[in-house]
């Protein structure tokens, strides 16, 4: 770690964590508390793949509906309009549209194989943001003068990395530049987690593997064709599986950093309650 205990990171004039952790857990929310204190840089993984490297595809795909009405097919053709994506730290719905579900397409999904070539260009899309964090640091420090700096980073992080493998590359290149905090919800945040997704269930990125495994399964099950397929259920019978997936996951990677609860980070209301959350994590992890 690059705080070795709990002086240095106080007495560090140039604090860099990065968060990860289940979506819904605080991230963000702790994320944009430490931006507004003034002092820290604020790098959202998600807004840094939906920007730089998916919004064109993300745009495409609009024009690309578009182009299925005539009215609006004659204005794009003419240069007459202008689409584009209005991606904000608080709105990455163009992302998740974009991501899309598997299944009949007449109930709002598209064919598996798309599903899966979307999926990828996600992956490399967050593995290439992850790999900026180092650049961004750099940046925010010498651009704008932020002394601090905190990587927000997407649920999905624990999908393209192993956490037990000493040599994993991405899990190497942000130890270098941050202390990764991982933060831990209860059973009662799980619990919390699904049913807020059955309300509203929004598109995820999977591991390969992981996908190739439950989509075969929710076809056993329900004895349906791939076409066949309602999206919205599907997601929604796979939200807990990858739930429990990501689980020992996250936990692996907790080896490179340290750990806080949600509920700890609930508490963290300014920047010196955070600092003394990060002290006792540090100190937690020596004892």
């Amino acid at each position: 770690m690059i705080y070795h205990n709990a002086q240095d990171w106080r007495e560090a004039t140039h604090k860099r964590v990065l968060f990860y952790g289940m979506s819904g857990l605080g991230k963000t929310h702790v994320s944009q508390m430490l931006r507004d204190a003034g002092d820290w840089f604020h790098y959202s993984i998600d807004y840094r793949i939906g920007t730089r490297y998916m919004g064109e595809l993300i745009v495409d795909n609009a024009k690309a509906h578009a182009m299925q009405v005539p009215f609006l097919r004659d204005l794009l053709l003419s240069d007459s309009i202008y689409i584009g994506s209005n991606i904000t730290f608080h709105n990455l719905a163009p992302v998740s549209t974009y991501l899309g579900k598997p299944g009949n397409p007449a109930k709002g999904g598209m064919p598996i194989d798309e599903y899966r070539r979307r999926q990828e260009q996600f992956r490399q899309a967050e593995i290439n943001a992850l790999h900026d964090t180092g650049y961004f640091i750099e940046r925010a420090e010498r651009l704008y003068g932020y002394p601090h700096f905190i990587c927000d980073t997407g649920g999905s992080i624990c999908e393209w990395v192993d956490g037990d493998d000493p040599a994993d590359p991405i899990l190497s290149e942000l130890s270098r530049h941050c202390l990764l905090v991982y933060i831990e919800g209860s059973e009662a945040h799980t619990a919390e987690l699904i049913r807020r997704f059955d309300r509203a269930p929004k598109p995820m990125a999977y591991q390969p593997e992981f996908l190739a495994r439950v989509w075969e399964e929710y076809l056993r099950e329900n004895k349906c064709l791939p076409g066949e397929v309602d999206p919205d259920a599907f997601i929604r019978w796979t939200y807990a599986r990858a739930l429990a997936h990501r689980q020992p996951r996250y936990a692996a990677m907790a080896k490179w950093g340290v750990r806080v609860t949600a509920d700890e980070v609930s508490q963290a209301t300014d920047a010196q309650r955070f600092d003394a959350l990060i002290a006792a994590a540090i100190t937690r992890r020596q004892t």
